[in-house]
């Protein structure tokens, strides 16, 4: 099983999803059996009933568990027995993500029932947030328990263009980046959000100052419809990439489901279904 791990960096709502999604695509289009997992950092929220333009769909849950507490004052004032152990966030709770990201990752989504290849996992909120902390700490583990070889991470940072000046800025991501690795992860991949296309010197900063190749930093502009993300993802060797970190089985042929997602993003037809209303034009 190879894991592939999509953080993000400097402000949330930077399109870690539809980067996700997007790798997901290529991969599969490349015959390779992916699956998903989508971790929203919140306590005791139903992510079901989560807003869709703020979260997404719903593709993967979880459960709450309570945890005893050895409390010295109710064993001797109250008489109770309490059970012996404690708790802790490490390594009971990060053990408890990695066996449910493993025990998740293994669950059959095709057809065929046949085991995935691949889980790409989608991390939501922002590097450095303290809801998900644990989260992190457990990635930081799996990381070395995965192998290095079966490891992904891809990082999704912004790369802001003040209008005043029009010049791209990678101090944000360059923090970003520096803080992902003070908590013990180093992205493979650093997927860079910007209104305009980066500039060569803007990438060559970037791989400077955050420790990776050129070719390793990935522009991800604003485009006219998010069917053109995979494209780009493609564009830039982003599968080749996959093929050469993973040891992914992907051959070097021409790929039939891009060549017809191409054809899709190119023209896309939208049909609106909506309820009646009484208003005029109705």
């Amino acid at each position: 099983m190879k894991y592939i791990l999509v953080t993000g960096g400097v402000i949330s709502g930077i399109g870690k999803g539809i980067i996700a999604s997007s790798i997901g695509t290529i991969l599969k289009s490349s015959g390779l059996r992916v699956t998903s997992i989508k971790i929203d950092p919140y306590i005791n929220i139903d992510a079901g009933t989560f807003s869709p333009y703020e979260h997404g769909e719903r593709r993967a849950g979880g459960s709450q568990h309570g945890s005893p507490i050895l409390n010295g004052n109710f064993r001797r004032i109250c008489g109770l027995t309490l059970l012996l152990a404690s708790s802790s966030v490490v390594p009971h709770i990060t053990d408890a993500i990695q066996e449910w990201v493993m025990r998740q990752a293994r669950i059959p989504v095709d057809e065929d029932g046949v085991e995935p290849q691949v889980c790409v996992i989608e991390l939501g909120g922002t590097v450095g947030d303290i809801e998900s902390m644990p989260f992190i700490e457990a990635f930081r583990q799996f990381q070395f328990k995965a192998r290095r070889e079966n490891f992904c991470n891809i990082h999704v940072s912004l790369v802001p263009q003040p209008s005043s000046t029009g010049e791209q800025k990678t101090k944000p991501t360059q923090n970003s980046v520096r803080e992902l690795r003070g908590l013990g992860l180093s992205p493979d991949l650093i997927v860079c959000r910007c209104s305009t296309p980066l500039d060569t010197s803007v990438k060559e900063k970037i791989s400077m100052f955050c420790h990776v190749e050129p070719e390793q930093v990935i522009c991800v502009h604003d485009v006219s419809s998010i069917y053109r993300v995979p494209l780009l993802l493609e564009e830039q060797g982003v599968v080749d990439y996959f093929r050469r970190r993973l040891d992914l089985p992907i051959g070097r042929q021409p790929r039939r489901m891009l060549m017809k997602w191409k054809e899709m993003a190119d023209s896309c037809s939208v049909t609106l279904i909506t309820e009646p209303q009484n208003g005029p034009g109705w």
